[in-house]
């Protein structure tokens, strides 16, 4: 059975993403309903992959159809037309999930729970099967009536307890 999540270790993410996108593409979002999700996606898709490790272990995606990438991107930058996702939109979109995974870590810390993330992937495909330990949690993320983009979070606790010493 697949390690989930503790609901009170995702706001952070939540909170995070919601900023960011706000802060670096002026692109306001709305909670979508969360459910728990197999990471399948037939479509042509764009998959931004960050690694966490620390006191929570996983994996967090960013997942978008290729045309809400485009959009995304050109929006960072400053509504430049993106006709193909090349090197320098996708690095944008790294970019992005950088800043909102650093985001999450600094208010994780504010919490006494310690993270630390791995520099972004970016995937691009069709049928694209992910496999993790930790029971994904999918979040839509609602601009303008539509679904923009998918946050993914695939991470467990893993903070160790110790008991407590038996007193003498």
């Amino acid at each position: 059975m697949k390690q989930g999540l503790d609901v009170k270790h995702i706001n952070p993410f939540l909170q995070s993403t919601m900023k960011i996108f706000e802060n670096a593409a002026q692109i306001k979002l709305v909670l979508g309903k969360p459910s728990v999700a197999v990471l399948d996606f037939p479509d042509h898709i764009l998959a931004l992959q960050v690694g966490v490790t620390g006191d929570l272990k996983g994996q967090v995606l960013l997942v978008m159809t290729i045309d809400n990438a485009k959009t995304v991107a050109s929006k960072m930058m400053f509504g430049m037309p993106i006709t193909e996702l090349d090197e320098m939109s996708t690095s944008a979109l790294s970019e992005l999930s950088n800043m909102i995974m650093g985001n999450t870590a600094t208010l994780f810390s504010t919490q006494s729970i310690r993270i630390d993330i791995t520099p972004p992937m970016v995937m691009l495909g069709t049928q694209m099967h992910i496999t993790s330990d930790a029971q994904a949690l999918k979040v839509p993320l609602i601009f303008e009536g539509n679904e923009l983009v998918s946050l993914y979070i695939c991470v467990a606790n893993c903070l160790l307890y110790t008991s407590p010493s038996p007193r003498d």
